[in-house]
């Protein structure tokens, strides 16, 4: 008995060689019919005899090609045709609404990278070799559905022999849509001129100790030779980079493996489809030391394009890859823009005429609590989407100041984009607007309501503002702390109530204070929180300054305790922050904490690492954020010990005053740096215990969020604290705990109404 069945399929189910795979299973049943993409999804339409049609459904969603992921199929019954051969049918572009889902660009798969070194195939040694199982997608697509014209791919036609595998149903490379070869695909090129073949030429550079340009898939990368110390140096002055880590791609993981401890997921990680930077601790690697200057740790990642495999396998040691860019902009993707923007850091620059769609960073992981944790959501992972049940507006979230990103939501999806990046200057404004542009314009994207932070200084807001006055639809304005809780809560698929400890550098209170250690509860009020408990306010020199200078949030922290008499105890004004300023400064410093001048408070738990990093002596300016919580958590790794200060909960204000004295004490005892370290980690692993005891009721999730919970510490150090409360801790995972995270919390306010 002949029957015909009518198929949507919504899921990632587009650049990851399904339709290949529907029409080889409907031919292999002897099944009729056709199957296409649309801006939607797929569309099959399938016809035979009753048992088999049963079993291509069975095996449709039990056999998936590897990236291949079915969200929603919504199956039919229609009326026979008498179809008895399958076909492939051209994309249909112009559905009511667009929301196929997008592949992250995905690393080179072994069998392209087994052909790419075979001098017997007639791709070997090409850089853009790919299959329906690797290569670009993101990087390339202009808008739905996901089909070559539609790419930035549609300038180089197919030659004959390609399009004979694009069109054999048997071939790896069929109806894959980035597919190319030397003869039609797009072409390395060197500059400066130079009558060597440009991968010769990048060689030549690298094994001379030169910085090479190199545009790879999301953009542009700055590589030089990691074992070569003046090399390194020449980078770090020419990008302003003075101190912040660089990551380092290794040729292989054996290589990788005598420089670093690597468990088996850190390396599952490093060689899975997304190809992240993973964070290690070293060993004693091979490596110049102003790759990772003061740090135990290094950012690790491997080839993941064939140009990277071509570059490391000649090159055969350590590279540092590191964002195409002066410190604080953004990658440089196009042609002429790397030749201008990087004139005066590169020496030489390979790059390739396929133009990239949008900027696309690494993205960074690192393996805490045992499971891996994102610290920077770009390559790889973006913009895999989030489904949010119950969102039934259209709904653009505009993220914050640091490290920013934007999400754009409707139909119960939520897509968050790529890392922009700090929006600190005028390049960075721009790539802003161009992301948020492009990723509108893949889905014809029209926002019925817009979200963003609550301070009204950030230039998200201001951008979110002025929109919304544009388009005359509500704005909502979500407070900093409740949108980093919201993430977690999103990614866990969390209802209100939920109790959630948010800990950061900085986010703008209700109350007109900068807030950073909250403990708030999330609920179903018209404000949509609580503020439980904080941690006891203190305040800021200089205000903004201090996020930069950690001398002047310890100089904070003691005026709050000891006040004019700090200026007077020489056991006090011996201290390494009061030794950071000279006495002139200093009687300025007076000044202002005795008439308040431009010394806001704060509850910051970020400017709190930073102010015992001062007082410790580790570190009184910092060249990038973080850089003083990591130094403590570096100094507290080498210790083992459950010793910690007292701390006390009192009015819903946890008081690190005695914490203060016990570490001052401890100093002047002649304690070591590490073991102060430690206790203080801990003394904060004891507030949130207390916090939790005294707030938390047993029916309500616990949250951990916000930039100090990617301190390894810290965090793991929490997460076994509560279990043995009986307290499971959600944290941010597949999106960062960082400010990276915000979009997605902003968008989840919606749901929480």
């Amino acid at each position: 008995m002949m029957s015909r069945l009518h198929l949507d399929i919504q899921g990632i189910v587009q650049g990851v060689g399904f339709r290949p795979f529907v029409y080889q299973l409907a031919t292999a049943l002897s099944l009729g019919g056709w199957v296409t993409n649309t801006a939607d999804g797929v569309v099959i339409e399938i016809e035979g005899d009753r048992p088999q049609l049963e079993q291509f459904c069975q095996r449709l969603l039990a056999e998936l090609p590897p990236h291949a992921q079915i969200h929603h199929l919504h199956r039919q019954k229609i009326s026979p045709q008498g179809q008895t051969h399958f076909q492939i049918q051209a994309s249909q572009s112009h559905p009511q609404r667009k929301t196929a889902l997008i592949l992250p660009d995905l690393a080179t798969c072994s069998h392209c990278i087994e052909e790419l070194f075979n001098p017997n195939n007639r791709r070997y040694r090409y850089p853009f070799i790919n299959c329906t199982h690797c290569g670009p997608r993101y990087s390339i697509i202009e808008t739905l559905p996901y089909d070559r014209p539609l790419t930035t791919m549609a300038g180089f036609p197919l030659c004959h022999t390609c399009h004979q595998e694009y069109d054999n149903p048997g071939d790896r490379r069929f109806h894959a849509q980035p597919n190319a070869c030397d003869v039609c695909g797009p072409q390395l090129e060197f500059h400066p001129p130079t009558n060597l073949p440009p991968l010769d030429a990048a060689q030549t550079r690298l094994r001379q100790g030169q910085i090479l340009a190199l545009k790879g898939l999301g953009g542009v990368q700055l590589l030089v030779n990691a074992q070569n110390e003046g090399a390194v140096q020449r980078l770090r002055q020419r990008k302003y980079r003075p101190s912040k880590p660089f990551a380092v791609m290794y040729p292989h993981l054996d290589a990788v493996r005598q420089d670093c401890f690597l468990s088996d997921k850190e390396a599952e990680l490093l060689q899975s489809p997304a190809a992240p930077i993973v964070l290690l601790q070293q060993k004693q690697p091979h490596l110049a030391p102003s790759v990772a200057p003061n740090n135990p740790d290094l950012g690790v990642m491997l080839p993941y394009t064939p140009l990277h495999h071509l570059l490391l396998r000649e090159f055969a040691a350590p590279l540092i890859a590191t964002s195409g860019n002066l410190s604080g902009e953004p990658i440089c993707i196009d042609n002429q823009e790397t030749l201008e923007r990087l004139g005066n850091i590169a020496d030489g620059f390979l790059l390739h005429n396929r133009p990239i769609a949008r900027p696309v960073d690494d993205s960074v992981v690192r393996v805490m609590a045992k499971t891996p944790v994102m610290l920077r959501r770009a390559r790889g992972y973006a913009p895999r989407t989030l489904s949010i049940p119950g969102l039934s507006q259209s709904v653009l979230a505009v993220g914050g100041y640091f490290k920013n990103t934007v999400a754009i939501a409707f139909e119960e999806k939520v897509f968050v984009s790529q890392h922009i990046g700090d929006l600190d200057n005028p390049a960075s404004r721009q790539a802003f607007d161009y992301t948020l542009a492009k990723l509108s314009s893949i889905y014809d994207f029209e926002p019925e309501v817009i979200v963003c932070d609550a301070h009204p200084d950030y230039p998200s807001t201001q951008f979110a503002q002025h929109l919304a006055q544009d388009k005359q639809i509500p704005l909502i304005r979500v407070q900093h702390h409740q949108a980093h809780i919201l993430s977690v809560m999103a990614e866990h698929g969390l209802q209100a109530p939920v109790l959630g400890i948010a800990w950061d550098g900085t986010g703008y209170g209700m109350d007109g204070t900068i807030w950073g250690g909250e403990l708030l509860q999330i609920d179903s009020s018209e404000r949509g929180f609580q503020r439980l408990a904080h941690c006891r306010s203190f305040p800021l020199l200089g205000g903004d300054r201090a996020a930069k200078e950690p001398r002047r949030a310890a100089l904070g922290l003691i005026w709050d305790v000891f006040g004019e008499e700090m200026f007077e105890n020489p056991s006090l004004t011996s201290l390494p922050p009061f030794q950071a300023f000279s006495p002139s400064e200093l009687t300025l410093v007076q000044t202002a904490f005795r008439r308040g001048i431009n010394t806001p408070r704060s509850s910051s738990v970020g400017r709190l690492f930073d102010a015992i990093a001062s007082l410790l002596g580790l570190q009184q300016r910092l060249t990038f954020e973080g850089e003083a919580a990591m130094a403590l958590e570096f100094a507290a790794r080498t210790v083992e010990t459950a010793e910690f200060y007292p701390i006390s909960l009192s009015g819903g204000v946890w008081d690190w005053q005695e914490m203060l004295l016990g570490i001052l004490g401890d100093r002047t005892s002649g304690e070591s740096i590490p073991y102060i370290a430690a206790k203080f980690h801990n003394s904060l692993i004891e507030a949130i215990a207390q916090m939790l005891h005294s707030y938390h009721h047993s029916s309500l999730p616990v949250v951990l969020t916000g930039g100090c919970f990617q301190n390894q510490r810290l965090l793991e150090g929490a997460i076994a604290r509560l279990q043995v409360m009986g307290i499971q801790a959600y944290i941010n995972q597949q999106f960062p705990a960082n400010d990276g995270g915000l979009s997605l919390g902003q968008v989840y306010r919606l749901c929480q109404s």
